[in-house]
């Protein structure tokens, strides 16, 4: 499909991307490993959030070599908080793979740096085009939203074979000299300005190449189905501390939701849980108190926690830590507000 208007519509977006786009820690380096950490912190999380993040891990791993030999559980209590922790993992995965197959060097083309784990289109493209400034596509929701309008798309979004429409619609937008800023400014463009509802049309750059603006209803745009029903789970959670001061910890499965992480007991609700997790456990619990009650919301569930401590005593070695040693574990957020609030 020909669009009109593409040299002027790059131009705009450009020059306005390069004169007002926000001062981020990523933006000051053009160093793929540095590009690909941002982009993999940025996937599902706001950017004020990634930011301190951001600066701590490139103080603890500036270079691919020191996060290749980090231990998981290190890497893993740099990413704490940030939630999705496979992500931390694929993208160690995927940085020992550019350090054994490509000499270090994170490859520069589609074909190889697709090859590597965790790296998909989206981040693909941004580490292209950002570090390597090749006129290659970046689509993700603000991308998407910002060109269902611009060129009246009207296909679904949250259907994945849509995304190859948009894909190229930007290989043929997309500036071939400065294919950095053309992506970045998409994407800035849909974070600042080309908002998902109530747009701030009278300052977009590029208003008037947007059909949806001279149409007059933006916010219509774009078609997206509604996502998959949440699951709730209610669980109760027991922190049990022993004579000696120590408490009871476990380490989540290998695989799944939250995996390696570590966790207090933690059973699903029931009349009995208290009788279920002292035989489990084999430990004599003395009496409990109530610490918390509140729920946690992931992607498609939503854990309701209730959180007891309680003074016990153990007949059988289990993962009896000192506060010293649960400080340095990596945990998820619902468990560091449990153990916020009985520190």
């Amino acid at each position: 499909m020909k669009y009109p208007y593409v040299a002027e519509f790059r131009q705009s977006l450009v020059e306005w991307f390069e004169e007002e786009k926000r001062d981020l820690p990523w933006r000051h380096t053009k160093d793929p490993y540095k590009i690909w950490v941002s982009e993999v912190m940025l996937q599902q999380t706001r950017v004020d959030t990634v930011i301190p993040y951001y600066n701590r891990f490139m103080e603890s791993f500036p270079t691919l070599e020191l996060l290749a030999e980090a231990p998981q559980e290190y890497l893993l209590k740099h990413w704490e908080g940030l939630g999705y922790y496979s992500r931390a993992r694929n993208l160690q995965a995927g940085v020992r793979e550019v350090l054994e197959n490509y000499g270090g060097i994170v490859p520069d083309n589609r074909h190889e740096i697709s090859k590597l784990k965790g790296i998909g289109p989206y981040t693909a493209g941004a580490i292209l085009s950002i570090a390597y400034n090749k006129p290659e596509h970046a689509v993700d929701g603000n991308v998407m939203r910002v060109l269902s309008r611009v060129l009246n798309i009207h296909e679904d979004i949250a259907l994945p074979k849509t995304k190859k429409i948009f894909e190229e619609a930007v290989e043929e937008l997309i500036d071939p000299h400065n294919a950095s800023s053309f992506n970045q400014g998409l994407m800035e463009l849909g974070a600042l300005i080309c908002s998902p509802t109530s747009p701030k049309c009278l300052l977009c750059p590029v208003r008037e190449y947007c059909t949806a603006f001279n149409e007059g209803e933006p916010e219509k745009l774009p078609v997206k189905t509604k996502k998959v029903k949440m699951k709730h789970i209610s669980y109760d959670v027991f922190v049990c501390e022993d004579e000696e001061g120590r408490i009871l910890m476990e380490q989540r499965p290998a695989v799944g939701l939250l995996a390696n992480m570590w966790q207090f007991p933690m059973l699903e609700q029931a009349e009995d849980s208290l009788l279920k997790f002292a035989q489990h456990y084999k430990v004599e619990t003395q009496a409990q108190q109530e610490i918390l009650t509140f729920k946690h919301v992931f992607s498609h569930l939503t854990w309701h926690v209730n959180a007891y401590y309680m003074k016990c005593k153990s007949f059988e070695k289990g993962e009896w830590l000192t506060r010293e040693q649960i400080e340095l574990l990596p945990m998820p957020v619902p468990m560091l507000k449990i153990w916020q609030a009985i520190k």
